[in-house]
């Protein structure tokens, strides 16, 4: 069967809204509700944040937020319980997205086999080097069909992106910038130009761009020159605000215009 997120990618190749949360936020509980509530209005893929004490390349609100889904109890092995059995209400692409240090704890292969369970399509850890990536994961998470998804950056050469574009599949994790996560107004000249760069170089894989989407300006940006954006702090920010996943998305998707 083929990977939900290749297939998405095959069917809809721009304005892809992919919308991040950390598991465990605002209640414990919530995690299905909010992935349900994101597909039936409309978001076409989710990253569901494994929550860390020390998330070094999020900001002020995603910090926030995994240090209150950690004191809601949240761990990786109550998400994969209440992710079991997801699969036969929610058609869209899943991932998981967090630190290598929690991910090590619970061991990589048993990791990828609780994913293969759920139905989890994808896995993004920031902080895993590439090249350990290419030599002691990139094996085990193919043979339970796990997409590794890797980031680049502003200040990522071309020929090492080209290297991630040649040895990953899925889509490539654009940064908008070398900053921590965070929701921006516009993104300037310099962003910008990245992003045609990227675009220029013609890669296999598609591209989506996380980091500082907040509003209708910095979204249409993006949907210009890649597939599509990921948004993780606006979302994440209203969720704490309204404590109500439908009146987030929908106050989210008013700010984008979409």
């Amino acid at each position: 069967m083929e990977n939900r997120i290749n297939h998405l990618f095959k069917t809809k190749t721009k304005d892809i809204l992919s919308i991040y949360f950390c598991a465990g936020y605002p209640e414990a509980d919530l995690t299905v509700e909010i992935i349900r509530t994101l597909e039936r209005n409309g978001v076409d893929m989710v990253e569901i944040g494994i929550p860390f004490s020390d998330p070094i390349a999020d900001g002020v609100a995603i910090q926030n937020a995994a240090t209150q889904a950690l004191r809601n109890g949240m761990s990786l092995k109550k998400l994969f319980a209440q992710l079991d059995g997801i699969r036969p209400n929610v058609q869209i692409p899943l991932l998981l997205m967090g630190y290598l240090n929690p991910v090590m704890q619970y061991g990589f292969e048993a990791f990828c086999r609780s994913c293969l369970k759920c139905g989890i399509d994808g896995c993004i850890i920031p902080d895993l080097p590439f090249d350990e990536y290419r030599k002691d994961f990139k094996p085990v998470a193919e043979r339970y069909h796990l997409k590794m998804i890797m980031l680049i950056t502003p200040e990522t050469s071309d020929e090492r992106i080209r290297l991630i574009d040649e040895h990953t599949d899925g889509f490539i994790y654009m940064v908008s910038s070398a900053a921590v996560t965070g929701a921006q107004k516009s993104f300037d000249a310099e962003k910008q130009a990245y992003f045609r760069r990227i675009r220029s170089m013609s890669l296999k894989n598609p591209c989506m761009v996380g980091f500082g989407i907040s509003n209708k300006e910095t979204y249409a940006t993006v949907c210009d020159n890649v597939s599509g954006a990921i948004i993780g702090s606006k979302f994440i920010t209203l969720l704490g605000e309204h404590n109500s996943p439908d009146i987030a998305i929908k106050k989210l998707k008013e700010a984008l215009d979409v």
